[in-house]
């Protein structure tokens, strides 16, 4: 069970990671390549709300250049200049190694450069046996309350032993923001085993009984289910579906990241959901925004990595 005080907005998240950067003890977020302004603008907004101060990684030229184009005052902010893609991820990482920075974020850089600068072995800072995915957590447009989804950015066929890791890594992030016996939903088209038709299915079955037996500890875990039981009591009530996870699930597993990059963006683009998201599974929680996420999802995801990592620590 979570030793964490429960998080259970968003607002909730922000004031959190407010609390911790109180006395001049804000994180700083290691920005690699700082060239691009809405994450410019991102950083900026995260330090004059309290949240986290960035350290500004790559070309710094053209850094001062989009600033300047965007009206933003970058001069309160460390300054490494680095002209390339791998310098500026290997920079960030360093960074963070040598305790300058407690935080990484994505810039003008692919994000499988950034992800596979920090699984470096020699280098980087991989987490020993862990894998990495994407979490989001945003407001359940339904009954607004705080639920995570995953995987909609990294894990693109995951099998079922890398699900089993996806799924641990969401219930350490649901466990950290204070959730007590987080309850998971692995998602399918249906309830119903279909196998071979629907390999989801039979991976959501199998997790179930893996759960039953304490593989993932303190935890609810139910599956195959469809969205709709999985999110609306009423859904739940008029299939008759009885089950502590039915219309309560705080954490959703999409089958593939098709469908996880889907619903993703459907919170975001159709029903204007803020999306606090991070790549977990390594030392540092890494922010990974996408050009299309608001202003809000990416001040959040910066929010939200600073309270995992802050309540990461030994």
């Amino acid at each position: 069970m979570s030793d964490f005080p429960t998080i259970t907005s968003l607002n909730e998240l922000v004031q959190a990671a407010l609390d911790y950067g109180r006395g001049g003890r804000m994180p700083r977020v290691a920005i690699a390549r700082s060239a691009e302004g809405f994450v410019l603008r991102a950083g900026i907004e995260a330090y004059e709300r309290g949240v986290a101060e960035p350290i500004l990684v790559g070309d710094m030229d053209e850094t001062r250049r989009i600033a300047d184009e965007r009206g933003l005052d970058i001069s309160p902010f460390r300054q490494v200049h680095v002209t390339d893609d791998a310098g500026a991820v290997f920079e960030a990482v360093r960074l963070f190694r040598e305790g300058d920075a407690q935080l990484i974020m994505k810039g003008l850089v692919p994000t499988a450069t950034l992800l596979k600068a920090v699984l470096n072995k020699e280098t980087g800072v991989p987490h020993g046996g862990r894998i990495l995915s994407h979490v989001a957590v945003f407001e359940s447009p339904v009954d607004g309350r705080l639920m995570l989804l995953t995987d909609p950015g990294v894990n693109i066929a995951p099998s079922l032993q890398r699900k089993v890791d996806i799924l641990k890594n969401a219930l350490d992030v649901a466990r950290t923001l204070g959730m007590k016996e987080p309850k998971a939903a692995i998602l399918a088209a249906t309830e119903k085993i279909n196998y071979p038709a629907m390999p989801a299915t039979l991976d959501g079955d199998i997790l179930t009984k893996m759960a039953r037996q304490g593989q993932f500890g303190d935890a609810q875990i139910l599956g195959p289910l469809s969205l709709d039981l999985a999110v609306s009591r009423k859904v739940a009530a008029t299939k008759r579906f009885d089950s502590p996870v039915a219309g309560n699930a705080d954490i959703l597993l999409t089958p593939n990241i098709e469908a996880g990059n889907v619903l993703y963006k459907s919170l975001s683009t159709l029903c204007g959901c803020i999306m606090a998201a991070v790549v977990v599974g390594s030392r540092v929680p890494v922010v990974v925004p996408s050009r299309g996420d608001s202003d809000g999802s990416k001040f959040h995801s910066i929010a939200l990595a600073s309270v995992l990592a802050r309540r990461s620590r030994p």
